[in-house]
């Protein structure tokens, strides 16, 4: 059984989604664990409790930066049994970048959902970006984290199609849609076993 922890800094809706695939048994072989915001007022974690009875709490950054806050989020993990050798972490709009220490802690083991194509508009405001260059297509990536910004082994992509008539927000309303049924069809091939990586290669067992 694995035992999966999401860290989310506001509404969690892939979170939500995610959680929703387990309770419905279409993810098997994973135990929801714990949830993490480092924001207090996230809606996320009512969410969890309330919803799907997953245990949430928040961990304040209070200034700490880098490894000295990160040391805590793991702290919370392995308490609730989400470690290095057994657990899966979900990055689910969680606006903080990983520390290398952290990384390392659970190396191939954080999952992380950018809205766009990678190696294409890293970081923040990918859909902005995607619409100020003009591309015709953008879409969403689950990658494994690596000590980069974005830069892990990717696992799998969905393209969207970008109208002329898109603004920001409805782009991001289209790609979220996606969002959410490829990070779930991604926890699904990790605890199916299926998932392996060569180098920055990720290759998925029939």
């Amino acid at each position: 059984m694995i035992n999966l922890g999401i860290l989310i800094s506001g509404r969690g809706t892939n979170m939500a989604a995610i959680l929703l695939a387990i309770q419905r048994r279409i993810i098997k072989n994973v135990r929801p664990s714990i949830v993490v915001s480092n924001k207090l007022d996230a809606p996320g974690l009512r969410i969890a409790s309330e919803k799907f009875n997953v245990p949430a709490k928040a961990i304040l950054s209070n200034g700490s930066k880098g490894w000295q806050y990160d040391r805590q989020i793991a702290s919370i993990l392995n308490e609730y049994g989400v470690t290095g050798r057994h657990g899966l972490i979900c990055l689910a709009g969680f606006m903080r970048i990983a520390s290398p220490e952290f990384v390392r802690e659970y190396k191939m083991r954080i999952m992380n959902i950018h809205p766009s194509l990678l190696p294409t508009f890293p970081g923040l405001h990918a859909q902005k970006q995607a619409i100020e260059y003009g591309v015709k297509v953008t879409g969403c990536t689950v990658h494994f984290v690596d000590e980069g910004v974005d830069t892990g082994p990717i696992i799998a992509q969905k393209a969207v199609p970008v109208y002329d008539s898109d603004t920001e927000h409805t782009l991001s309303s289209r790609i979220l849609k996606q969002e959410h049924k490829l990070y779930t069809k991604s926890v699904k091939l990790f605890a199916d076993g299926k998932l392996l990586v060569k180098g920055h290669k990720v290759f998925i067992r029939s």
